[in-house]
């Protein structure tokens, strides 16, 4: 009979085929020849039994393995043992071949889809898929990134902590929480610290104040597109505000236009510079913020630290009383994070795609509606080629004089995992295959 297994190990009796299953009737095909206990070959058959071991499925549809297993006694140590059974799982009733499709499957795949095609139970894949995700942790190691980006993402009820590689634009981790004991934590277990020269972020003090203990030589930047989306937030309390004093027709046609308001002068087109002139001609305090808010803007656009602070603090001698208490958060944000904000004039570096990526996240949230944080991890960040990594040339190297001119294989370093690829993940998400 066709060994439908393709292992020599075992010997296959009998294949029934069901409806939705395939019965495989197999028994060993060498019994052992020595006790596993004392190693005697003083052995005696005591009795037999049948495990049904589940295996990767075959013609879409399930495969249990039936094995007639013998029982032996042996004679010199007087104990019983039943006969191994080659390529079956230490831990469960699975050969490890399912466990290995088990474990490449569940990343990518949902953990009900796996329990409906091999016949297990979800609590089981589920259990699978935690000891492989352990072992990755072990084994996968992340290279530390020289541009560190710590933004935050809010899934499963709670905000998250995400680790970024800004110059290799990948995600590095996903972290429980955004407290600063865990950013600690973290970071206190990377190696390579002193690799990294800078830290972009949102302006979130538990943030900073890790990065300070934990990284005290890296320069700390705040996003500029944080602190640039405080000044739309200024002219949105500032549009609110005024609301408050029109008409019922007045209010809907100014919610209406509240985007021309965050846009910037040069993106209107003309029925929106028509509209935006109506607005701030008719009422002044929307001219003034507006006005405001694209000279904040500007700061950015100056070459150099010195500059631009001295622009800021223009900016700061030109909001009139009345506005205080609208541009107030951003004002308090820029005394707070002065240094932060600035820093960017000299290392001008940004988290801006992270926001892409927190995007992605979200979807992938929803795709797998269920997944515990643990799982959603594990999928981003461990799915089969969705790494980048860098893998290094081989070349042939001459030997010394001595070596007669002769030349050997001279293997480099290890490949660099940088985490997982944005953009790669965005094409998986495209594609549905994620």
């Amino acid at each position: 009979m066709t060994n439908i297994l393709n292992w020599p190990e075992y010997k296959v009796l009998q294949v029934k085929e069901l409806e939705h299953d395939y019965q495989i009737h197999a028994e060993v095909e060498s019994p052992p020849r020595r006790c596993i206990n004392c190693q005697s070959s003083n052995l005696v058959g005591f009795g037999r039994r049948e495990e049904v071991i589940l295996d990767t499925p075959i013609h879409g549809k399930r495969a249990g393995i039936w094995v007639d297993r013998r029982r032996y006694q042996c004679r010199d140590c007087s104990r019983t043992f039943y006969e191994p059974l080659p390529h079956r799982d230490e831990k469960r009733l699975l050969t490890t071949r399912l466990i290995s499709y088990i474990e490449k499957q569940s990343l990518c795949r949902t953990f009900a889809s796996l329990a409906e095609e091999t016949g297990l139970d979800e609590k089981t894949i589920r259990n699978v898929f935690r000891d492989y995700v352990n072992r990755l942790e072990k084994k996968v190691r992340f290279e530390v990134p020289r541009w560190m980006g710590i933004d935050e993402i809010h899934i499963i009820k709670k905000p998250r902590c995400v680790i970024s590689n800004i110059e290799q634009r990948t995600l590095v981790d996903i972290l429980p929480n955004r407290n600063k004991p865990t950013v600690i934590k973290y970071l206190s277990a990377l190696k390579g610290l002193d690799k990294i020269q800078c830290v972009a972020m949102d302006m979130w003090r538990p943030y900073r104040d890790a990065v300070t203990e934990c990284i005290p030589h890296a320069r700390i930047i705040v996003d500029k597109f944080h602190i640039i989306r405080m000044a739309n937030d200024a002219m949105e309390r500032t549009r609110k505000d005024l609301r408050a004093s029109l008409s019922a027709k007045q209010r809907r046609g100014l919610m209406r236009e509240r985007f021309v308001l965050l846009k910037r002068r040069g993106d209107l087109s003309m029925p929106e510079e028509i509209s935006f002139s109506s607005w701030t001609k008719n009422f002044p305090v929307l001219g003034e913020a507006y006005a405001l808010k694209e000279s904040f803007y500007g700061i950015w656009d100056n070459q150099n630290r010195s500059q631009a602070e001295k622009a800021c603090l223009a900016w700061k001698a030109e909001i009139s009383p009345k506005l205080q208490p609208h541009f107030a958060p951003l004002l308090t944000a820029i005394d707070n994070w002065w240094d932060e904000i600035f820093n960017y004039f000299e290392h001008p570096i940004t988290n801006a795609y992270t926001e892409s990526l927190n995007s992605l996240i979200r979807v992938m949230n929803r795709l797998g509606r269920g997944y515990s944080f643990d799982a959603l991890r594990a999928k981003i960040l461990f799915t089969e080629g969705i790494q980048k990594v860098k893998r290094p040339n081989y070349r042939r190297q001459p030997l010394p004089a001595a070596a007669f001119g002769r030349s050997v294989a001279v293997p480099l370093p290890e490949p660099i995992n940088y985490g997982a690829d944005i953009s790669t993940i965005a094409q998986l998400l495209g594609g549905e295959d994620f």
